[in-house]
């Protein structure tokens, strides 16, 4: 309480990054990524799912790459200077998981409060909604929020940690050799 006897409001800020995909902006909670690279060449793994294009070698580490605009039934994606994959920590049922988005580019860091945010729409959205947190907006733009770890589903994640898993096996055993 203020010297007023009023109660202060404080208005929880979030740290978003922002990147594109098509023409539409989206936006992933900071706390959940943990770095932005260049693009690089993915290794193709057998029997995946379309969306995943491979895997790279993260320092020592096989990590998995979606590539979002194939997850979001959106058009193939031509490959250009500004390509980006975004590392992300996703939480699911207690397991965590390192997983690479392949997105068009990336933008900024943005703040949003409480205030610039809206609940996601019930119909015509080209995404599914249960992957969109929020819509925020900021200077008259929408930006779709999402739910980092609504995107991926139980299956996919373990398919996730199969691959880094049998990747991992496969690592060491060459290394032994």
């Amino acid at each position: 309480m203020n010297e007023n006897g009023l109660v202060d409001s404080i208005a929880k800020v979030t740290q978003y990054l922002t990147f594109m995909l098509e023409d539409e902006v989206f936006a992933l909670d900071i706390s959940q990524v943990r770095e932005v690279l260049e693009y690089t060449k993915s290794t193709k793994v057998p029997r995946t799912p379309e969306y995943m294009i491979g895997v790279i070698n993260l320092r020592g580490s096989v990590v998995p790459v979606v590539d979002m605009r194939n997850k979001f039934a959106l058009s193939p994606m031509a490959i250009s200077v500004d390509t980006c994959i975004i590392i992300l920590e996703i939480k699911i049922e207690g397991d965590e998981a390192v997983i690479g988005a392949l997105v068009d580019s990336v933008r900024e860091v943005i703040e949003l409060a409480p205030d610039q945010m809206e609940p996601p729409p019930k119909i015509g959205s080209k995404l599914n909604t249960e992957y969109i947190k929020n819509m925020g907006k900021i200077n008259g733009e929408f930006i779709i929020i999402l739910d980092v770890d609504r995107v991926f589903s139980i299956d996919e994640l373990s398919t996730v940690n199969a691959i880094t898993s049998a990747q991992s096996d496969e690592a060491k055993a060459v290394i032994e050799i």
